[in-house]
Formats: structure tokens, sequence, C-alpha cells
């Protein structure tokens, strides 16, 4: 079963600067060290702290006697500062945002937190500031809000995954995940990677019952839970698809696997017209793995008895990808059906290309699991058999 890897993304939003103003700093013996915060009470992590002794004199003439940069998280560190009294500015994006006053000793381990929440910073912004202030705090808690939700869905869906990894070999039950990813859907509706990974456990549930009705002498084609876990899987991936295809960033290998997931769980309800559709659509969106789908379309077809469909689709795949042998089987199982037979020879006479699949399924996987029953075919029509093929790569 497909694993969806990717996760999704957080949302992000920058606040600028509200407020202009001056800018001063330097020397001494004492540390001064803190952390600046905006008027929405966010970090600022670009600009410098600077110091200054000018207290009392215009802004664009002070000099400043020590200048430190502002880390990621807001914060700074200003060593070896001269005793004395300061005016303590805060740079960002080329201007002045804030100031503080302060006096220091030698020796002095001083703590200097620039709040600008503070109420004395908010009273000299300028109405437009404080409304867009206003308009940014509004936003922003809907991004972190935002955020929270992703969170949480990031972690439903790596326990989801590892669920899904784990049921798969005994087709356990996975009823819990169908539960947690349709929550999920419901969270965040307009995410195709939630669908996908929905229809991954109501494909992988239904698989669970079918198996249960096996083991039960029930065919899981009379259980209508069976049934709906694959229809409504179906509608999951197509869903998800169709999300994925109109998005922002579309991501055409993951509709590729998307459709090639409702083909195996629309023939596995039975539904293989649609089912050869949907890995029709598969190739359509991501004609790279064009082999792979194609092949799984002739499976799907072959054990449906449509054996005209399958050798079709068998020989797209041939041309898609010649290295696969899987195709080569089903070409050859669909030909050898339209043998005669020889009066003259009493022998069967295969349609031309049959044998030649045959062979080149047992070139390319000489131990493969078909590879018995190709060398019972060919022995039975008198073709001589080449023991010596070896798979690629092999010596």
């Amino acid at each position: 079963m497909k694993m969806w890897k990717r996760s999704l993304v957080t949302a992000a939003f920058a606040l600028a600067a509200w407020v202009a103003g001056p800018a001063f700093a330097q020397p001494g013996t004492a540390t001064v060290h803190g952390k600046v915060n905006n008027a929405a009470g966010i970090p600022v992590t670009s600009g410098t702290v600077e110091f200054t002794k000018d207290k009392f004199v215009e802004e664009k003439d002070q000099k400043f006697t020590n200048t430190v940069p502002l880390d990621g998280n807001g914060n700074y560190v200003a060593k070896g500062i001269a005793p004395g009294d300061y005016l303590v500015w805060v740079r960002s994006e080329g201007k002045h945002i804030d100031r503080l006053e302060l006096t220091v000793k030698a020796g002095d381990d001083k703590t200097l937190d620039f709040d600008m929440t503070r109420a004395e910073y908010l009273k000299t912004m300028t109405p437009e500031q404080l409304k867009a202030l206003e308009e940014f705090k509004k936003k922003n808690a809907e991004i972190m809000s935002t955020n929270q939700v992703i969170s949480q869905l990031n972690a439903t869906l790596k326990t989801v995954r590892a669920d899904l990894a784990a049921a798969q070999p005994t087709k356990g039950d996975v009823s819990k995940d169908v539960a947690s990813m349709k929550q999920a859907t419901d969270a965040k509706a307009d995410i195709g990677l939630l669908w996908l990974t929905y229809g991954d456990t109501l494909q992988a549930q239904g698989d669970h019952l079918a198996y249960e009705d096996k083991k039960a002498g029930k065919p899981a084609m009379s259980d209508e839970d069976v049934l709906k876990a694959y229809s409504d899987a179906a509608d999951a991936y197509k869903k998800g698809v169709d999300l994925d295809a109109t998005g922002k960033k579309p991501n055409p290998a993951e509709e590729a696997v998307g459709y090639n997931q409702m083909g195996n769980v629309l023939a596995k309800s039975g539904k293989v017209a649609d089912a050869s559709v949907a890995f029709e659509g598969a190739v359509k969106v991501d004609p790279t793995k064009a082999g792979m789908y194609y092949n799984n379309e002739a499976a799907v077809l072959f054990n449906a008895n449509q054996s005209e469909g399958a050798l079709a689709a068998a020989e797209k795949a041939i041309a898609a990808d010649p290295n696969r042998p899987d195709p080569y089987f089903i070409k050859g199982q669909a030909l050898i059906a339209k043998s005669t037979f020889d009066n003259k020879t009493q022998k069967l006479v295969p349609p031309p290309g049959c044998v030649e699949a045959y062979q080149k399924y047992l070139e390319l996987a000489p131990d493969g699991a078909r590879a018995a029953d190709v060398k019972e075919v060919l022995a039975g029509l008198g073709e001589k058999i080449n023991t010596k093929y070896k798979a690629p790569g092999k010596k």
C-alpha cells in the first residue's frame, strides 16, 4: 500500500516595525542583555541595540558607544559597557523603533528588555499604526490557530501511516485510523493529502473485513460493510486527486498514486471498467510511471477474464517499460487462449508473439512467481526452454 510521505505546511505572517525612532550606544566594564519584542509581542529578530550617552542631543546627532546585533530569538548581549547614564535604542529595518534609559556601574550585569506591548509605548503609536496592529493580531491569531490544527494533523498522519504499515501484513483492523482520518478531513476538508490518506485507511479496513469474511467462509462481495469501505475509499481518492490538481502546488506524481490506489480499490469492488479508467488517469498525470500503471491495469483486466483488454494494457506496459516481466506473462496468457489446433501434428499452435512473450518473461524473471507455469506451458507446446536465461544484472 502506498504511504503518503508529505506533511502539511504551516503558515507564517510577518510584522513590520511599527514606529520610527533615534539611535545611539557603546563602551564599558558592565554587561547588559535582554530581549526585544514588538508591539504584537513577537521577537524582533533583525536589527541592533545601540547605546549612547548623548541623552540630551538630537537623535540625528547622537554618537553611539556600543552597538550589538539581535539574534534569531530577539535577544542581545552587550559587553564592555562603560559606567554611566545611557539612552538605549532598538534599530530595525533602518530606523529606531524604541528606546529606554539605563544607568550602569562598573561590574554590573543588567537585564534591559524592550517590551513594545507596554502601554507607554502604545501611546506613541498613531491611530493608523494602532489599527494595523489590531488587524495583525487578529490575522496572527488565525494563523496560530491554523498552525496548531496543522501540527495536530501532521501528528495524526504520522500515527496513521505507522498503523497502516503494521496492519498490512496481517490485514489487521484499522477502524480507529479510519475514524482519525475522518476527523482530519472534517477539520481541513480542502487538503488533498488528507483525503488520499483517508482513502488508504478505508481500503485497508475493507481488506480487513474481506479477510475476516474469507476466514468465516463468507463471500466478501456480499458483505455491505466491505463494499461500503471500498466505495468510500474510491470517493476519498477521487476527492484527494481533484483537490491536489486544483491546488496552488499540484503534485502530479501524488495524483497518479491516488489514481492507482483508486484503480486497485475499484477492482476489489468488482468495478473493473472504472478501475481501468483510474489506471489510465494515473498514466496521464505521471507518464514516467506508465509501465507500472499499465501493468496494474493489465493485471486487473486479466484477473477479470477480460483478455482483450488485458492484452492491450500489457502491450502498453511493455512499450513503456520493456524490462518489467509481468506484462509479458499476461501477454502470453492472453495469446495462448487464441491458439489453434493442428490436426496434422495434433498440437496446439499459439499465435505470433505468444512464445516470445513467455520466453521474455523467463529472461527477465527466471525465478519469478510465474516461472514454473511458463515453463510448463512452453513444454506443452514443445518449445525448447532456455535454462540459461538470467535476469538483468545477474551473472
